[in-house]
């Protein structure tokens, strides 16, 4: 059992039968009342995020999330196509909903962890760094480099990102799945 004060981010518990991720705690404590937790959690199950406070008499159950390898197959018409790694006949999807911002990192043959939860799969880990390659990218003007500017460029996937001015078309980079930022240059665009 998980007390109202184990509550850390990152926390996975079961509230009113779904699982849900602590996003944000604070820990209150006024005079002369009872100590209160307050958060910001998730619903693995719909992504809806509320804020919710909890009190000294709460305690809830840790959740059991499995997670399973499965590869990405593709994506139509806001629906994603995954097949089980060991078994690729064996296919589900997920909504566009369920997926969120991990929907702009995807791409085909993709391999990542799908969690599980009373033996539903109900969203997707991505890796945290992967390997794109830029689609298309404005030129360097000459003489903007010199507090090393920033430009936008677009990512296979359609992602648009942050990178530095020496990032050319066909260049392929390293970005950081959670943050959405540039990593580094992996390879130069012959």
């Amino acid at each position: 059992m998980i007390n109202y004060n184990e509550l850390k981010p990152g926390t996975i518990f079961i509230l009113d039968g779904n699982p849900y991720v602590v996003l944000d705690y604070s820990f209150l404590r006024m005079q002369q009342r009872k100590p209160v937790a307050q958060t910001k959690i998730k619903n693995l199950i719909t992504g809806k995020i509320i804020d919710r406070t909890f009190y000294s008499s709460d305690s809830f159950e840790e959740a059991d999330i499995q997670k399973e390898k499965v590869k990405f197959i593709y994506a139509h018409r806001d629906k994603f196509v995954f097949c089980y790694e060991n078994n690729p006949q064996k296919r589900f999807e997920l909504s566009d909903e369920q997926i969120g911002d991990n929907a702009k990192f995807l791409k085909p043959d993709t391999t990542i962890e799908a969690m599980i939860f009373d033996g539903k799969i109900f969203n997707i880990v991505l890796p945290i760094k992967m390997d794109f390659k830029v689609i298309e990218a404005p030129p360097a003007i000459k003489g903007n480099t010199a507090s090393g500017g920033n430009k936008v460029a677009t990512i296979e996937t359609g992602a648009k990102i942050n990178v530095p001015l020496f990032i050319e078309t066909e260049d392929i980079i390293r970005v950081n799945t959670q943050t959405g930022e540039y990593g580094e240059r992996i390879e130069k665009a012959r």
